[in-house]
Parts: C-alpha cells; sequence; structure tokens
C-alpha cells in the first residue's frame, strides 16, 4: 500500500540503462531558465526596492544605480559563462575554488553554497507568503507561517518526482510573471519617455549640489551603501554554473545559452523596475512593497467599457510575483543537494548525499534542504529583513571566492590562452565589485543578521573538517587492512571445486574486492572450519551522481562490479571451496541486496548470509551518520523473511589498529 502511494506521488522507478533516460532528464535552455533563473528573476521583487529606499533623499542617484545594476548583473553572468566553459561538469562555486584555490577556499565556498540554498528556499517561500497573504483578511496572517510549512513540504514532493517534472509544473507561473512585468515595465517607461532628458538634466543639477554639500566621497559612500544593500538583486545569477550538470547536451551552449537568457531578463526586469521607481515618484506606504506601490500607480484609470481592471492586473501581478518566488526555491532544491553531492565525494559531508533515488534524484540532499529550510523559517518567523541579510552574504563571499579563482586561473594560463588578458579583467572586475558588496554589508548589518549566517556557515565548515577527518581516519584503516589480505599468498588448486548441492552454503555480502571482503570471507573459515563448501558473492553497483551521466557509465559501472566479484571467486577458489556471484545495478543499496538474497535462499539449500560491518570502539550518532550500516539494515530485512543473517564485526579501534 505504501509502495503504491508512493508511486502515486512521486512516480515510479527509472530503468537506468534506457539510452533515452538520461536526454529526458536533462533540460534544454528555456526549461532551465525557468528552473534556474527564476532565482535570479526573483530578487528583482526585492532587490531594487532596498537599493531604492537607501538613497533616501537622494533618489537622483538612482539613474546611475540602474546603469551600474545593468551592468553588474551582464558582468556577474559573463564571469559565470566563463566558469561553464571551463567546468562543463558543474559544481559551481565549490568546485571553482577547490580547483583552482584549493580544498580549504573549497569547503569555505561549499559551506556558504549549501547554508545559501537553504536560504534561498527560506526567502523565497517566506517572500511568496507575505505578497499572497497581502490580499487575505488580517485574522488569516497568523496561517502564514504554517503555509509556508506547506509550501516547502509541496516543493520537496515536487522534487523527489524529479527536475523535469518539477519544472514544466512550475512554468506557467514563470511565464505569468514574464508577461506582467514587461508590459507594466514598458508601459512604466514609455509614459515618461518624452520626460527622459529632462531627468538626465535634472539627475546631473542635483548631483552637482550634493557633491557640493556632501563632497564626492559622501555621495559616493551613500551611492556605494545603496548599490551594495540592493545587492540581493545578483544572487541567484551562480545558479545556472551550478546546474550545468542538469542541462541538455551540448552542456556549455546550453548553459551559455541559459546564462544569457537570465542576465536579459533580469538586468531588463531590476534595472526597469528601478527606473520606474524614480519616473513615477514611487514613495514607501506601509504595508505595501515599492511593487505594488508602482503597480497601483501605473494601472490606475484602466478601464475596459467602463469596467476598471487596474486593481485585477496589480493582482495578477502581485500573485504572480508571490508565486515566481515559489519557483525559485527551485534553486535551492536543484543546487543544494548538487553542492552536497560533490561535497560528499570530496568527504566533506557524509557519502549518501551523493546517492540518487529510484527517481535518480538526490533524495537525501532534497530532505537536508528541505527540513533546514523550515528550521530557518521557524527560528525566523519569515521576517524578510532579517532573511536578505543572512542570504545576500553567502552569495558574494562564494561570488568573491569563485571570481579569485579564476582571475588566478587566467594568470597561469597566460601564455597558453592568447585572449587571457580580458578574461582575466572580467573576472578580476567581478572579484573586486563583489567583494565590495561582502564587505560592506557584512560591516553594515553584521548586528542585524549578518552575525548568524557567518556563525551558521562556520559551524558548518568546523562540522565538514571533523567529518573529513574521519573519513581520512578510516581510509588508513582500510588501507592497512588491504594491504595486509588483498596479497596473500595461496596456492593454485589443482582442480576447480564443484558446486555440492547437497553442502550447507555461505552468501557473502561485498563490495569493491578489498580487506573488508577478504575479511569476512577468512572470518567464516576460521568460525566454521570446513563447513562450507559453497559460496555465492553478493554485491551492488551503487548509482550515484558521479555515475549517473550516461547509459556508458552505467555499462563501465556494471563491469568494474562484474571484474571484482571475478577476483573474489578466484580467491574462493584458492581456498579450496566452490564460488559464484550475483550482481546488480541500483540506487537503493538494501532494496537490490534483499531481493537479489531472497532468490538465493531459493536456490541453494541450507543458505546462510553473511556480511561484515565496520565496527567503532566508541559508537556514536556520529559514525553511524557516516557510514552505511548495511549489514545491521539487510539483517533487519532478512530476519523477518526467515533468513539468517551473521554480522561479521571488523573492529575499528580509537588509535585505527586493524582487528
Amino acid at each position: 500500500m505504501f509502495n503504491k502511494l508512493r508511486d502515486l506521488v512521486i512516480g515510479g522507478p527509472r530503468n537506468l540503462f534506457d539510452p533515452r533516460i538520461h536526454q529526458h532528464l536533462a533540460l534544454i535552455a528555456f526549461f532551465a531558465w525557468v528552473g534556474l533563473g527564476s532565482d535570479g528573476l526573483s530578487s528583482s521583487c526585492y532587490g531594487p526596492q532596498a537599493a531604492f529606499l537607501e538613497l533616501g533623499a537622494h533618489r537622483h542617484l538612482a539613474l546611475y544605480l540602474v546603469v551600474l545594476m545593468v551592468l553588474t548583473v551582464f558582468l556577474i553572468s559573463a564571469s559565470y559563462s566563463q566558469i561553464i566553459a571551463q567546468f562543463p561538469s558543474g559544481g559551481g562555486g565549490y568546485l571553482v575554488a577547490t580547483k583552482l584555490l584549493g580544498p580549504v577556499p573549497g569547503v569555505i565556498s561549499g559551506g556558504a553554497l549549501v547554508v545559501d540554498y537553504v536560504l534561498t528556499i527560506s526567502i523565497s517561500v517566506a517572500t511568496g507568503c507575505d505578497a499572497i497573504f497581502s490580499f487575505l483578511p488580517g485574522p488569516w496572517q497568523g496561517w502564514k507561517l504554517p503555509a509556508e510549512f506547506v509550501v516547502v513540504g509541496w516543493l520537496i514532493l515536487l522534487n523527489l518526482r524529479g527536475v523535469k517534472e518539477s519544472v514544466l509544473i512550475l512554468t506557467p507561473i514563470f511565464l505569468g510573471f514574464i508577461v506582467s512585468h514587461t508590459a507594466l515595465i514598458i508601459y512604466g517607461v514609455a509614459r515618461h519617455a518624452s520626460h527622459l532628458p529632462a531627468l538626465l538634466a535634472d539627475t546631473a543639477r542635483d548631483t552637482h549640489a550634493a557633491t557640493s554639500q556632501l563632497g564626492l566621497l559622501g555621495v559616493t559612500l551613500i551611492f556605494l551603501r545603496a548599490f551594495s544593500l540592493g545587492g540581493g538583486t545578483y544572487t541567484g545569477i551562480e545558479a545556472v554554473s551550478n546546474g550545468v550538470v542538469i542541462l541538455r547536451e551540448p552542456r556549455v551552449h546550453t548553459g551559455r545559452r541559459t546564462m544569457l537568457y537570465m542576465a536579459t531578463s533580469l538586468a531588463f526586469t531590476a534595472g526597469g523596475i528601478l527606473l520606474c521607481y524614480l519616473l513615477n515618484d514611487v514613495h514607501f506606504e506601509a504595508g505595501k512593497t515599492l511593487n505594488a506601490s508602482l503597480w497601483e500607480l501605473l494601472t490606475a484609470g484602466w478601464h475596459i467599457g467602463g469596467v476598471p481592471i487596474g486593481p485585477a492586473v496589480v493582482a495578477f501581478t502581485l500573485v504572480s510575483e508571490g508565486a515566481l518566488l515559489f519557483v525559485a526555491a527551485q534553486a535551492g532544491f536543484l543546487d543544494g543537494p548538487r553542492t552536497l553531492a560533490a561535497m560528499a565525494v570530496d568527504e566533506w559531508v557524509p557519502k549518501r548525499f551523493n546517492h540518487l533515488s529510484e527517481r535518480l534524484v538526490t533524495q537525501n540532499g532534497i530532505f537536508a534542504m528541505g527540513a533546514a529550510a523550515a528550521v530557518v523559517l521557524a527560528y525566523t518567523r519569515g521576517a524578510l529583513d532579517l532573511l536578505v541579510v543572512m542570504y545576500s552574504i553567502n552569495v558574494f563571499l562564494t561570488f568573491t571566492l569563485s571570481q579569485l579563482g579564476m582571475a588566478r586561473h587566467w594568470v597561469q594560463r597566460r601564455h597558453d590562452e592568447p585572449h587571457w588578458a580580458r578574461r582575466f579583467a572580467i573576472n578580476a572586475i567581478g572579484a573586486i565589485v563583489t567583494g565590495t558588496i561582502l564587505v560592506i554589508t557584512t560591516a553594515l548589518k553584521f548586528e542585524e543578521g549578518g552575525w548568524i549566517t557567518l556563525t551558521a556557515t562556520g559551524a558548518f565548515i568546523v562540522l565538514c573538517f571533523a567529518i573529513r577527518r574521519h573519513y581520512r581516519r578510516v581510509r588508513m584503516h582500510l588501507w592497512s587492512l588491504d594491504q595486509t589480505l588483498t596479497n596473500l599468498p595461496l596456492p593454485e588448486p589443482p582442480a576447480e571445486p564443484e558446486l555440492n548441492p547437497d553442502g550447507p552454503t555461505a552468501i557473502v555480502l561485498v563490495e569493491s574486492f578489498a580487506g573488508l571482503g577478504i575479511h569476512t570471507v577468512l572470518s567464516i573459515q576460521r568460525l566454521f572450519p570446513r563447513h562450507y563448501p559453497n559460496f555465492v558473492f553478493v554485491s551492488v553497483g551503487l548509482v550515484d551522481t558521479a555515475q549517473f551521466k550516461g547509459v556508458d557509465e552505467m555499462h563501465a559501472l556494471e563491469q568494474k562490479v562484474r571484474s571484482d566479484l571475478e577476483r573474489y571467486l578466484g580467491f574462493a577458489q584458492r581456498l579450496g571451496v566452490y564460488a559464484e556471484y550475483r550482481f546488480a545495478l541500483g540506487t537503493d543499496l538494501i532494496d537490490e541486496l534483499e531481493g537479489i538474497c531472497s532468490n538465493l535462499v531459493k536456490e541453494f539449500r541450507r543458505p546462510m548470509v553473511f556480511a561484515g560491518q565496520l565496527v567503532f570502539q566508541r559508537e556514536n550518532l556520529f559514525t553511524r551518520s557516516l557510514h552505511h550500516e548495511t549489514a545491521f539494515s539487510i539483517q533487519r530485512r532478512l530476519q523477518f523473511k526467515g533468513v539468517q543473517v551473521v554480522v561479521l564485526p571488523i573492529r575499528v579501534w580509537e588509535g585505527m589498529q586493524s582487528a
């Protein structure tokens, strides 16, 4: 019943060897623009407002802000287009910093990215619910926070179904935002087109007056403060480079086209809204966003056949903003788990974050990002001003590290790359711009939420170092075991042992040909001398994000599993016992092992399942969360089917000496 309900909600398992599956799951540039570009585009709902309000009485500086905002969008986008070309397998800021600056800057960038994507979900859902609930009666406001939790849960279910499915469902919302905002921005600028020459003259005059009164330094500081606090406008630009792996081949071409779509739409929307604020003399009204005030002002007096349509247009536009913010949360669910998967490969986070579900999505990462976002919403109560500050700091930390890494890369390649100077300039200027925004935002808003995100990111990075240290110690232990057991001097058998159909059979669960599996076989021989004449080795090729890149990778994984099992066969035969093997490829290790073992107990008489398991001297939640407890899990599953499973421990001492 549970399986049927699960298949109904998130869909059935997918065939790993279907040659069309990778093409089907990948996104063309348009859908990538919807799934990844919505994060950047949605920032126009709050970034321009923050910058404009910060100008205060110096509203004339908004015209300069429009120009600089548009240039900054295209500058950062051009820089990340270069990152896409250099890192076509994705990974974004984490991979760039790791490869070009080293593992420590890499984990700092990765930690900032993970926290940033949690905040992407939180701020998008909170802001979207703010917009939606602005149309509801006052007594309903108490349900806003529960509604935010419901939206997070809904997005988790969408993403468990798969990337393409979730994007297709949300596409109409994205298109509604684009159409409504494009039309209103064009109207808002066009209705004042004749005033543009006068605006230029007024801006020059007001700027000269302000410079005379405050000095050039004073005016510059006011402008930089507004520019920095409007930095939320640029926070989603890196999403495309982080999600290159989900794009349709050729990925670099698709990624660059997606980046162009996003940069153009974001520059037009954010710059256009800011220009409309200035042209239409929009002022802050309590209980309303500047966008709401702008749309109301633009549509006032709109009628069709004597029927006022302005309120309906405003309602549709604001609802589309709120809904797009829900779409923007997709960036957190798409790229957050992928960043965790990349860090899991390097052992900074638990390896289970690299695993795929039956629907071929990083299920553990999706649940982790959703749960963390819910915690953030509960802590902040969905307060937008606090969330924006927390969000912006981590984004620009990652931006700056990525730009520095790329600038260093072009300097190192200056003798091989004919156009290195131009590319270096793009990344160097980008690093200066994003670094300036980072420093100013952190300094100005440290006590207003900045310390929270810095503390959370710092704690996550410290945890990453503790996890990697543990994995390295365990790996040294297993390396010692491998060196000892994989080269045992065993004689060749005089003849190949034959199956004893009436004798007991040892079903041994193994991974790659290594000391852990050999230790299990030798323990069986030591504990039950000459009792098992038949051995069946069982293994599962676990498909994770590292292997799931195409059908060729699936066949390569199959060949590796088969090769390791052949070596176990040779080892068992030198021990003088009959041996054969069974294997499967899949995304759920326990389910695949359970299925194989259930079939084997019907095929062989008197079977017994054996599995080796690392057992730590000081067992705790930390060690259990970092390692598969495969043996104990399969023992629990098979025990209720009447199949006996013996778990053979391999002790890991505190001093890392082999048992």
